[in-house]
């Protein structure tokens, strides 16, 4: 049986959300759920051209509805950057269009460079993993890479965030997150989500929960494990993930540490 982290109501960030469903979390960070994924906003509304940056963009098929997002908070204004926090499909649907509309760079990990230069697919997933329908219809979600190589750069190797004083990327493998220490806010990617994506009703509805990736696309689970290790021992206050609602405060906090703490138990497949 699947092991469940439920986050009360209480436990949700505050959020202003505007006509074009851009959930405002702070002054300079709001997010927009794209059909089953979340991008974010780093930068105040109304900041000037190329004075914010877009992490992730979506599925295919979202970038109407992202720009829209974009328009209603930052009017004409362009990114300085988009960051990708990793390749997987419902991350990078609508990249190349906006890379290419905005002229801008795009920065990913490393090891996330093949699937973003067309030189590689992500491995097979696991479609047996429980948890619901989404691990059985994962064999039919993209895997082959895209190439974005033109625009394509590499993160700092000193962990800052071009374009962003304040803020620094960590490794948690499979993806990037970001952390700005003064306000301890963390923007996660799939490290860690806050609804279960292995069902498609919680998909669908949001049911605020703490998992750990989606299972049937982690392919290293001790690396996985030493993540959420890592992003516990931080002690957020608010989180931002790829999917699910921002989470914030003493109760978000005491869920992620327990998955951290039982993580085998909670996160892992069942055999």
């Amino acid at each position: 049986m699947t092991v469940q982290l439920p986050l009360p109501e209480s436990a949700r960030a505050p959020e202003q959300v505007d006509s074009a469903h851009v959930r405002a979390v702070l002054p300079d960070l709001a997010y927009l759920r794209a059909a089953m994924v979340n991008v974010a906003f780093i930068g105040p509304a109304n900041a000037r051209d190329r004075g914010w940056v877009l992490i992730d963009t979506g599925v295919a098929g979202t970038g109407s509805q992202i720009a829209a997002g974009i328009a209603s908070r930052f009017g004409t204004s362009r990114p300085a950057a988009i960051i990708q926090t990793h390749g997987h499909f419902d991350h990078v649907g609508a990249l190349k269009e906006l890379g290419e509309e905005w002229d801008v760079p795009i920065y990913a990990h490393d090891l996330e460079h093949p699937f973003l230069t067309g030189q590689q697919s992500y491995p097979a997933p696991d479609a047996g993993a429980e948890g619901g329908i989404m691990p059985k219809l994962a064999p039919l979600f993209p895997r082959s890479p895209i190439d974005v190589s033109a625009r394509l750069r590499s993160l700092p190797d000193d962990g800052t965030v071009p374009h962003l004083p304040g803020w620094r990327w960590l490794h948690t493998p499979g993806h990037v997150s970001l952390w700005r220490e003064a306000d301890r806010t963390l923007i996660a990617g799939d490290a860690v989500i806050t609804t279960g994506q292995e069902s498609a009703y919680e998909v669908a509805v949001q049911q605020p929960e703490m998992h750990g990736p989606p299972r049937y696309f982690t392919p290293d689970w001790a690396a996985a494990a030493a993540s959420v290790s890592l992003l516990a021992s931080l002690e957020p206050s608010l989180i931002v993930t790829g999917h699910g609602r921002a989470m914030a405060g003493p109760e978000m906090l005491a869920a992620l540490h327990r998955l951290a703490d039982n993580f085998e138990e909670i996160a892992l497949p069942r055999a």
